[in-house]
């Protein structure tokens, strides 16, 4: 098997559109603000026949942590509405699940491979395929919210503008955020990390200060207030990435009080992570330990935090759709939600992201289609084909009538609604480079009902069925029941790998490496 058979899209079909923007529909009420309701505004004047595309995402967001994926536990009703009106993708993935490699995916298209960044580092300055670029190259104005984590810190990518909270990061020279400088004249002299609660920390506390000085208000409101003052006759295509649920688990008090005596789910805990189940207390190790066992309590608190702070984001997101009902863009916008990777919360012992379990690498996936679209599939509809962050960037681009890319591994989504029987991919490529731990350094597939994962400096293996379990407690890889399970598998995680070369892959057979490999040779050359 090729690896382009492998992981390439096949063609799309062409695109029924209803061309110019719905008027605003009677009865919507525009967002609040601190002086009140927003005036009724005119329809947007948008008339292209192109869709708006409105890009809403989250950082360190679980698959399983909203409503319409079946957790009674979360409050999150405007996402739920979301998918009801439009479609859920439950087999969604983020192939290299930490923030900037998963990025890279979403940016061009491309597989890790070749993006180039198998683990954590730094984006490159410039790739072959942007996002916002091919866009803009299309006709799109085109701008940024939020959480990029591009470098440098203020890259564009083809953006023409970008207004960016990085969560404290500086790691461009002399940067501050424009959250951080909007916050220093609303609240000057005062610390927006009074909470005390570190980036990568996992415990958990209220929010100090006032709700409005928030990231999460600063990111819903400044979206807001861009698609109150569009007015332009392009199509927007609008990125709102929030820097939370990502630790600091600090929601505003008020939130908190909505889970007060809702059961938060017990981490899970497999029959494999023994060695990572020793009882600590949380004084006895970092704050942001990647593994630890600090009891159950300790992780439920967490969660619920978390989940306080994934409602507080869903009601910004009910902000922002408001926002674009008054203004007549609704209708006629695709509209997608989605995250960079997930969060372990505590499961199996393990804490934050890069790990192959369906906590680090399912994500969230909804898309909410231009009214004019034709589809077979009905709103609210469900979707089990293995998606991922790099299909994002070809859906885009055939929705806005552009083609896609020969080379480009993401694969519009758009035959998975239009056609009866699509052809997809079997699998979705899974890995991360070594990161926490020296036995971390694996890659993987899965289909949404299978996973399997190899890893690459011990050699050894972990197959789940993730239909009979999906909290991954058994590893089935030495059960005979599912031997030809494991051999179809590691074939094709060979037959995948097998364009790297001899170090990857001898004689058809996976092979381990003693050296991580955390960019590979298709990573974009450094330009001055």
């Amino acid at each position: 098997m090729k690896r382009r058979t492998f992981i390439k899209s096949s063609v799309g079909l062409g695109l029924g559109w209803s061309g110019i923007a719905a008027a605003q529909a009677a009865g919507i009420r525009p967002p609040a603000t601190e002086d009140g309701p927003s005036p009724n505004l005119t329809a947007n004047p948008n008339r292209t026949g192109k869709p708006h595309i409105i890009l809403l995402m989250t950082d360190q967001h679980r698959g399983d942590a909203l409503g319409c994926m079946g957790n009674k536990a979360i409050k999150t009703p405007n996402l739920d509405r979301l998918a009801a009106e439009g479609t859920l993708f439950v087999s969604a993935y983020s192939s290299t699940p930490s923030s900037t490699p998963a990025r890279s995916g979403l940016l061009t298209g491309l597989s890790p491979w070749h993006h180039g960044m198998l683990g954590y580092g730094a984006l490159a300055k410039k790739y072959k395929y942007e996002m916002p670029q091919m866009l803009r190259d299309e006709g799109y104005y085109t701008f940024g919210i939020g959480k990029m984590h591009w470098n440098p810190q203020n890259a564009l990518h083809g953006f023409h503008g970008t207004l960016v909270d990085e969560s404290g990061r500086v790691e461009s020279e002399n940067f501050i955020s424009d959250y951080r400088k909007w916050f220093q004249v609303q609240a000057p002299a005062k610390n927006p990390d009074q909470t005390g609660i570190g980036w990568n920390d996992h415990a958990a506390g209220t929010y100090q200060l006032d709700e409005k000085l928030h990231p999460t208000t600063w990111t819903g409101q400044t979206a807001c207030e861009l698609i109150r003052n569009y007015n332009a006759d392009q199509p927007l295509f609008l990125k709102v990435s929030f820097a939370r649920p990502h630790s600091p688990y600090d929601p505003p008090q008020r939130y908190l009080d909505m889970y007060e005596g809702v059961e938060m789910p017990v981490p899970a805990k497999g029959d494999w992570c023994e060695p990572f189940a020793e009882l600590k207390r949380p004084d006895e190790m970092p704050s942001d330990a990647p593994f630890a066992n600090f009891g159950d309590s300790y992780a439920q608190n967490s969660c619920r935090h978390y989940y306080a702070n994934i409602t507080f984001i869903d009601d910004q997101i009910g902000h922002i759709l408001d926002a674009l009902k008054a203004r007549g863009m609704y209708d006629d916008a695709l509209i997608c939600f989605t995250a960079d990777h997930g969060d372990m919360m505590g499961d199996h012992y393990h804490w934050r992201k890069t790990y192959p379990y369906e906590g680090s690498t399912h994500i969230p996936y909804i898309l909410k289609w231009p009214k004019g679209m034709k589809r077979r599939l009905p709103d609210g509809a469900k979707v089990d084909y293995p998606v991922e962050l790099r299909d994002f960037l070809p859906t885009f681009l055939e929705i806005a009538g552009a083609k896609v890319p020969d080379d480009m591994d993401g694969r519009s989504l758009c035959p998975l609604v239009q056609q009866a029987n699509p052809v997809w991919r079997k699998y979705i490529d899974l890995e991360h480079a070594t990161c926490y731990a020296a036995e971390n350094y694996w890659c993987g597939l899965t289909d949404g009902k299978r996973k399997y994962v190899w890893n690459l400096h011990n050699g050894t293996e972990q197959l789940f069925d993730l239909e009979k379990d999906p909290q991954e407690t058994h590893n089935c890889a030495a059960d005979a029941d599912y031997a030809s399970v494991l051999e179809e598998m590691r074939t094709a995680l060979a037959a995948h790998l097998e364009e790297r070369g001899e170090t990857f892959v001898c004689d058809g057979k996976l092979q381990m490496r003693a050296q991580t490999m955390l960019y590979s040779p298709n990573f974009p050359k450094k330009t001055e």
